[in-house]
């Protein structure tokens, strides 16, 4: 247990994140599950993907969660035409006493919560703009490098591939993403919900919970939370059975898989499963926070072939069979 930590700081904790999403709720009507798996990302200090189909409200969720956690909040709408200087900035020249000059004019991308919106609209050229940031925190423009404000955040939203007019996202920068989320179409019950709350005049405002101080805290106390070595051997050998060339792979990894999850996805599993932990008032990590939190964070790094693709195979139904699989 962290030395700094009692009883009295984890039930303060526990309040905090149930208020954060207390207030997203406020505005964001369901979605629970997509709430509480952002919140495991955010306090992780991790970026998040958001998939599903327009109108289902991933965009009010960042920018709720943008006023919640009193965060700089910045959105960049992703288009074909969208150039990397738009997002990361550039040098632009400017007239002073002195003459002429070259002055740096920051990108929307100088924020603590930036949202990606529908990234997967871009080229990959500029998509491959936040590659460096989502890593480094940090931006080079014409030979400088210049860090980004701490913390730093990339959510992004993406329509389903099939879609029209949009463009797979590069292996390397899904990886970046700490969870890969779906957000699920509402209930018929959550569904009328959102019509009598979006049909009226009446607006309401979520109220901010948590500064970035607050945030930076609990993500310290997440740092610290034990993991057993057993619980730490079983997320290794979980990442290896993804990989079709290991031995602990089920047949159809090895028939279906083109790559497997890279050490970012064990990293994902063990930060996450800790902060699952904790929100449950535990302060050791069992395997039940990790198969909680191992589909979003492996299905967006487990690469399906050709084969897999044209029989229907996901990478969602590999994940659920290897959590069944694999030995504790």
């Amino acid at each position: 247990m962290p030395t700094d930590i009692g009883e009295a700081q984890l039930t303060e904790i526990v309040d905090k994140v149930q208020g954060i999403e207390r207030e997203v709720a406020k505005v964001m009507v369901g979605q629970q599950d997509a709430i509480r798996q952002v919140l495991l990302c955010l306090i992780s200090g991790g970026h998040v993907l958001l998939e599903g189909v327009p109108g289902l409200g991933k965009t009010l969720l960042v920018r709720s969660l943008s006023q919640v956690l009193g965060l700089k909040f910045a959105r960049i709408q992703f288009t074909p035409d969208l150039m990397p200087a738009d997002i990361v900035g550039t040098n632009i020249m400017t007239e002073t006493g002195e003459g002429r000059s070259f002055q740096f004019q920051p990108g929307s991308i100088f924020a603590n919560l930036v949202l990606a919106d529908e990234i997967n609209r871009a080229t990959p050229k500029t998509q491959s703009a936040l590659l460096e940031a989502m890593q480094e925190r940090t931006v080079s423009v014409a030979g400088i490098t210049r860090a980004l404000p701490n913390p730093f955040f990339v959510l992004a939203t993406q329509n389903p591939l099939e879609m029209e007019g949009t463009y797979p996202l590069p292996e390397a920068q899904l990886d970046r993403f700490l969870f890969k989320i779906m957000v699920a179409f509402p209930s018929s019950e959550d569904l009328k919900k959102i019509l009598t709350m979006t049909t009226t005049e009446q607006s309401v405002l979520p109220e901010n919970v948590v500064d970035d101080q607050g945030l930076a805290r609990l993500i310290k106390v997440a740092k610290h939370i034990p993991v057993a070595d057993h619980v730490a051997d079983y997320i290794v050998r979980l990442i290896l059975a993804t990989h079709p060339e290991q031995p602990g792979a089920v047949e159809r990894v090895k028939k279906y898989v083109r790559y497997g999850a890279s050490p970012r996805g064990a990293q994902a599993i063990l930060t996450t499963a800790r902060i699952r932990a904790l929100l449950d008032g535990r302060f050791n990590v069992a395997f039940e926070d990790v198969f909680a939190v191992a589909l979003p964070a492996l299905r967006h790094r487990m690469f399906i072939n050709f084969e897999g693709e044209a029989e229907g195979v996901t990478s969602d139904n590999l994940v659920q069979e290897l959590l069944e699989s694999v030995q504790k």
